[in-house]
């Protein structure tokens, strides 16, 4: 994908969250990233989403993250992206909002249980919550700690993030991600969605409990990998 096209494709992203209600004022940011070209291209800081235009997007180199196109500066959550693309290699697109729902869980530093088949279609198990920063990780490189944080917690709890293509950052948001922009702009709506189902369950039934894993493993993995049969393709192939 050359320069332009990710523009454009991060473009459209950042419009996605805003027109889904995920953003407000400046809070939230899309990239994307062509590993071929060694390179990420994220929402400008600051800047109002019904300002922008593809051509303000930021072009960064991923290893060293030196802007290399575009007038603007990227977004001062751009470490926290590349450290992400770093570490999670088949990833396309990076999601970051403040979104209500998603926002109010990782306020009350409690991870997003599982609790029905809808949240298991998209994500396998509970999207987690990453520990709270230490005072020196906040006071130098907080941006790119935020991604380390992420990291530790998915390695900690050996979570596959294609599986889990979210989490919660204690006290702060949201970061969701994709194959591409478009698909991370996705899991972030789908985030909020299953953040706020939660609400609604545990405000009926405080004592609502996950469902039987068999149950949830099987609408996760009939939607994703090797053997899914969700969706018009697999319908084709298999009718006659």
């Amino acid at each position: 994908m050359r320069y332009e096209e990710l523009r454009q494709a991060v473009w459209r992203a950042n419009m996605e969250i805003v027109d889904a209600g995920l953003v407000e004022v400046t809070w939230g940011n899309a990239s994307g990233v062509d590993r071929e070209a060694g390179v990420m291209v994220i929402k400008p800081s600051g800047v109002p989403f019904n300002a922008m235009r593809p051509e303000h997007m930021t072009i960064q180199c991923l290893s060293s993250g030196e802007v290399l196109g575009g007038s603007l500066r990227p977004s001062t959550d751009s470490p926290t992206h590349r450290a992400l693309y770093h570490a999670f290699g088949s990833i396309g697109g990076i999601v970051h909002t403040h979104s209500p729902y998603a926002t109010s869980w990782a306020q009350a530093v409690k991870a997003l249980p599982c609790l029905g088949t809808t949240h298991a279609d998209h994500f396998r198990g509970a999207v987690p919550i990453t520990r709270s920063m230490r005072d020196t990780e906040i006071a130098s490189g907080y941006e790119l700690n935020t991604g380390a944080v992420i990291i530790e917690c998915f390695a900690k709890n050996r979570i596959d993030p294609l599986q889990v293509p979210g989490v919660l950052v204690a006290h702060h948001g949201p970061f969701t991600w994709g194959s591409d922009p478009t698909e991370a702009a996705v899991n972030a709506t789908v985030l909020e969605s299953l953040a706020r189902n939660a609400v609604y369950t545990l405000a009926i039934n405080p004592a609502a409990e996950q469902p039987g894993r068999e149950l949830l493993d099987k609408h996760f993995f009939r939607k994703h990998g090797p053997g899914a049969y969700y969706g018009q393709d697999a319908v084709n192939q298999t009718s006659s």
